[in-house]
């Protein structure tokens, strides 16, 4: 019988120090309880004493999780046999009391798969449920209906496979409209026989196999023996049905793949996580799905990874391998429970190489972009300006967003982005980044000073070219120089209702924990779950990474340039004579005078000059 134990506290806090010792070492599975009685976080451990202990250490703590402790007035805890049953309990009872610092994965739709009936003339429909036990041919499943649909299209165009109801095809007194369009050879009204008819639904389910190859090559042979029989009509119809074939294979992601495999890729964004799932049977991609959740600050991709696992697949039939972008602390553990549910050998893998590599790179980018999609959606976004006119105190939504910063490497190749967002959404054709000259590398203010002055001073008398809210990335001294710049160039009295902030870094500069600094420079205080935030995070972080981006491309660009290049009578001819003599450009910047003049074409002035650049 399971063992339960629970302390519980009304009128003091939890007292975890006699709970603990209250609790065994054995797997198991623990609820954490408020003082509503609610369960609020389930979890489970193959020590209950030493997961439990470790939630009320003194240093170490993410914000979610002392957000979580302090909650606790009572912990039940149930004893299990083994780690795996542990696994599995803890799956039901997220799914069955859906605690608040849990992630729920909802996804109650069985999936859906493509069926040959085994009727006399079978008929292509979209099938819902276990397979099992079930008559016919099974294709799939299929992650979205759409992907499904997209099939059944190109089966019904190639094949000319029935798809009416039983009932109406035996009440058929003439052919229906899929005949007239030729997506089927009417069986109901004698229009083909059975063997003909039989014939395409082999091809058919050739093709759902993922068997392309195999069928055009029948279809190429079949083409070659009507030819010699001069059934020319025939080849002509085969040359047709061969054509749709390849467009279509060419169309399809086919992998290589001989196995059934599922690709989990998972990305997090601010407070909002997206696993995206390919699924490959027969070396064929049959689409992708993405999961978008809420998730609580400081979430870990391969803990939002391990709980999809185990709520996705115990609705759903799990292939023979699982691919996942993460490192999952219990890999071992979910590959063997997923094996005992299913019955057979299971591996999940996060380090792949060559032909799966490709594919979850292709899965990673799919779930970068359909998060991206989700936070710069239309109703998303006008949440987030709505909370932004509260916590900013501003009298509209702001019209126009524009957030600058700045990037470096130890002063090297300094660049300034300027991102602009209106009311839906990242306006991308109007991002600009600035080359910074002229500065002493490093310094940010002076970055900062001159990216505005070159931003507005050309938009200084026109409001309608200004923005209604300006963002700089960094604390009270980028703030200032920016304050400074609109004050000088009179952008404030051109522009009335201009508001301008400071993002500041977080401890330790940890994203999602940043301050934000009014024109007064105070700090704003700001939840770290309000949209509002969350908006400009979101901007913020598209500033950084477009700063970064080109940064990257000026730094990379510069060390590919020799610094023989930047010398004033030196050309491609010369530059290779000095290279080649002196074994490199190390070699060069060590020679001398005497040296140098050895080569034909540079004379002692051109020497002296070479010699300055590299010792100035």
């Amino acid at each position: 019988m399971p063992l339960k134990d629970s302390i519980m506290s009304e009128d003091k806090p939890f007292d975890h120090k006699a709970f603990l010792k209250t609790v065994s070492t054995m797997p198991g599975v623990y609820r954490m309880i408020d003082r509503n009685q609610k369960v609020i976080y389930v979890g489970k451990a193959k020590n209950l004493r030493k997961r439990l202990t470790s939630y009320f250490r003194k240093t170490g703590l993410s914000t979610r999780i002392l957000s979580l402790v302090r909650k606790i007035c009572e912990i039940e805890i149930t004893n299990t046999r083994t780690e795996s049953e542990a696994l599995l309990l803890e799956n039901d009872l997220i799914k069955n009391l859906n605690p608040r610092y849990n992630i729920l994965f909802r996804d109650d739709k069985s999936y859906p798969y493509i069926c040959l009936t085994n009727h006399q003339f079978p008929r292509l429909k979209v099938f819902r449920g276990k397979t099992s036990n079930r008559k016919g041919s099974f294709f799939g499943p299929f992650p979205s209906a759409g992907s499904i649909r997209h099939t059944i299209n190109h089966v019904q165009r190639i094949f000319q496979l029935r798809n009416c109801e039983d009932a109406t095809m035996r009440n058929r007194s003439r052919a229906c409209l899929q005949y007239q369009i030729k997506r089927c050879t009417g069986p109901c009204v004698g229009h083909t026989d059975e063997e003909s008819y039989q014939r395409q639904v082999d091809q058919a389910r050739l093709f759902l196999s993922g068997q392309s190859d195999m069928l055009i090559n029948q279809q190429v042979d079949l083409m070659a023996l009507c030819v010699e029989q001069l059934d020319f009509e025939q080849a002509a119809q085969i040359r047709d049905k061969i054509e749709k074939l390849r467009r279509v294979t060419e169309k399809q992601f086919v992998t290589g793949f001989r196995s059934d495999i599922d690709i989990l890729a998972c990305e997090v964004l601010q407070d909002t996580c997206c696993i995206q799932l390919f699924v490959i049977r027969n070396g064929t991609s049959l689409g992708n799905r993405p999961f978008i959740n809420r998730v609580k600050l400081g979430a870990d991709p391969a803990d939002l990874i391990e709980a999809f696992i185990m709520q996705h697949y115990s609705r759903h039939l799990a292939p023979g391998e699982i691919i996942v972008s993460h490192s999952l602390p219990n890999q071992g553990l979910l590959a063997d429970t997923l094996s005992q549910l299913s019955e057979k050998s299971i591996k999940i893998v996060d380090k792949v190489r060559a032909k799966r590599r490709h594919a979850l790179e292709n899965a990673t980018n799919n779930a970068q972009q359909a998060l991206e999609s989700y936070l710069l959606s239309a109703s998303h976004l006008n949440k987030r300006y709505q909370s932004l006119i509260e916590e900013l105190n501003l009298t509209q939504a702001p019209r126009r967003i524009e957030c600058f910063d700045i990037s470096h490497t130890m002063g090297e190749a300094t660049k300034a982005s300027c991102v602009v967002f209106g009311s839906e959404g990242a306006i991308k054709s109007e991002y600009r980044c600035y080359n910074i000259n002229n500065i002493q590398a490093g310094d940010d203010y002076a970055a900062m000073k001159q990216v505005l002055e070159r931003r507005y001073s050309k938009r200084q008398h026109d409001a309608e070219l200004l923005p209604d809210l300006v963002l700089i990335d960094g604390g009270k001294g980028q703030l200032h120089v920016a304050l400074d710049v609109f004050d000088t160039l009179d952008i404030f009295t051109t522009k009335q209702g201009l508001r301008v902030f400071g993002v500041a870094k977080g401890p330790e500069r940890k994203a999602g924990y940043e301050t934000i600094i009014d024109e007064n420079f105070t700090r704003l205080n700001i939840k770290l779950d309000s949209p509002a935030l969350l908006l400009i995070q979101q901007i913020r972080d598209e500033a950084h990474r477009f700063a970064i981006t080109g940064h990257r491309k000026a730094r990379a660009k510069k060390r590919k340039t020799s610094r023989l290049e930047e010398i004033v009578g030196i050309g491609a001819r010369k530059r290779q004579l000095l290279l080649t003599k002196f074994g490199g450009l190390q070699g060069v910047q060590a020679a001398g005078i005497e040296e140098l003049i050895q080569i034909k074409g540079i004379n002692r002035e051109t020497a002296q000059v070479i010699y300055d650049t590299f010792h100035g």
